[in-house]
């Protein structure tokens, strides 16, 4: 696949990249992951090809606590401006809709957690990236913020009952998702132990360890493409990387 270097941005502990990164990897690119809490951040995205931002439990605007949550903004703008490939997930998803004029705040139909469907929206169809997905693909939700308004240069890909904004593309390539693709049983099983009263919100039965273990082999089958292509749309030059499924990647 080439020099496909990947900075992976992990705001929290308790999310590690995880399948997500081992994806990657499998696809044929590099990753760094940074911890912005005990390490320093690059001021520039530089030679990476790409970004991913994983989830985190703090809020998309909570700079008083957490301050390098700024620096992030900051490299999502600029992957935004230079058509650099992103992937943001969950907070990193606000990170995105904050950082490019969007609105995050707390969910108004409450927290969403549990294996659930979105539904993919018309403009998803021709995206290169998640246009072959299912119309209604399977993902893990764990989550009390929502992006409540897109910015203005954005796509909605996805939708749920609960969560208008589940899947938008800012720009050319710049993904974000508010839900989880990179998680394993025993992360979630530690975010309920971690979460009680976000637990609570999902359905019975749907964090178990068996319905998790179940789920988790659905997700590989229809998210480990979705990675591939990520690392596909990287390996273009600037001035090739498009969101369109007109323009294969090849």
């Amino acid at each position: 696949m080439g020099d496909v270097r990947i900075l992976v941005v992990q705001p929290s502990e308790a999310d590690p990249p995880q399948r997500l990164g081992e994806w990657l990897i499998a696809s044929g690119s590099e990753i760094d992951v940074v911890d912005p809490a005990g390490q320093q951040l690059p001021a520039e995205l530089g030679e990476y090809s790409a970004l991913v931002v994983l989830g985190g439990e703090m809020g998309a605007l909570d700079d008083a606590q957490y301050p390098w949550l700024s620096d992030i903004r900051s490299l999502l703008s600029q992957a935004v401006g230079r058509r650099t490939p992103v992937l943001a997930i969950c907070l990193g998803a606000q990170l995105l809709a904050t950082a490019t004029g969007g609105r995050v705040q707390q969910s108004r139909s409450g927290p969403e957690a549990g294996t659930l469907l979105v539904a993919k929206r018309d403009h998803a169809a021709d995206d290169a990236l998640l246009g072959p997905l299912p119309l209604t693909p399977d993902v893990m939700q764990f989550h009390r913020d929502e992006v409540m308004t897109l910015p203005p240069s954005a796509q909605l890909l996805a939708s749920s009952p609960k969560c208008d904004n589940q899947a938008f593309r800012v720009g050319d390539v710049a993904y974000g998702m508010q839900f989880h693709v990179e998680t394993t049983t025993e992360t979630v099983l530690e975010w309920q132990r971690r979460m009680p009263e976000l637990a609570e919100s999902a359905r019975a039965g749907q964090l178990s360890r068996d319905h998790l273990d179940s789920f988790h082999e659905d997700l590989a089958e229809t998210w480990r493409p979705v990675a591939e292509r990520f690392v596909r749309m990287a390996a273009q030059p600037p001035e090739r990387r498009t969101s369109s499924r007109s323009l294969p990647l090849v």
